[in-house]
């Protein structure tokens, strides 16, 4: 097996008063992750993992723990946010995989679909792999605590930058990434990937990482 990394603690879950952001997908929640991450890229993800049920059961069969922030309300996921590094990201599933549930025939077309999703972190860079919040929770905050512990797990594992790339019918996600540091770097026009996607253009936009301070955080075990 390959080796992983042991989620180090964000702040604990807090009550009804408002959100706790950990570190690490919560055992047990792999079903909820799967269906927040689905509600908000399925429309993206749809030509590789169609149809829906099938495709949150893989996704959530699939998960990284270790790759994942999210925020708890109530003792229930309210919100997660992936990150990719060393080439491992919150959503798993190798080729084997994506044959072996779609079969040959189906699954082949869909590796390459999402091949063309594919993305590597350079060095020194921690690569986002999606934010999704409930949305009986949006408006709470929840996207901005979210994002604060992914550079601060970027500056724990000594990045000077965070990455993502939004996709040109997500403007409030745009919005929302600019109010937390983002700079729009790249814009890419994919025009070929309207009608399957549903988006004409990609904006990398990256996020500059404060070296990390002392810290006296306790790893999970």
């Amino acid at each position: 097996m390959e080796p992983t990394d042991t989620p180090k603690r964000g702040p604990e879950p807090q009550d009804v008063d408002g959100p706790g952001v950990r570190r690490g997908v919560p055992r047990g929640s792999e079903t909820r992750v799967a269906a927040l991450y689905w509600e908000a890229f399925g429309r993206k993800l749809g030509a590789a993992l169609n149809p829906p049920d099938k495709a949150r059961a893989f996704l959530a069969a699939h998960l990284h723990h270790d790759r994942g922030v999210v925020a708890v309300v109530d003792g229930e996921v309210a919100g997660v946010a992936g990150y990719q590094l060393a080439e491992r990201g919150l959503t798993g599933g190798g080729a084997a995989d994506v044959l072996s549930t779609y079969g040959t025939l189906r699954g082949l077309p869909r590796l390459a679909v999402l091949a063309l999703m594919e993305r590597r972190a350079a060095d020194g860079e921690l690569v986002m792999d999606g934010i999704a919040v409930a949305p009986e929770h949006r408006g709470k905050g929840i996207g901005g605590l979210l994002l604060r512990e992914i550079a601060a797990v970027a500056a724990d594992h000594s990045c000077r930058r965070v990455r993502l790339d939004v996709i040109d019918v997500n403007p409030r996600a745009r919005a929302l990434y600019e109010r937390h540091g983002f700079v729009a770097v790249h814009t890419e026009k994919t025009p070929y990937l309207r009608g399957l996607m549903g988006f004409g253009a990609v904006t990398t936009m990256h996020r500059p990482v404060t070296p990390a301070a002392p810290t006296n955080r306790q790893e999970v075990r």
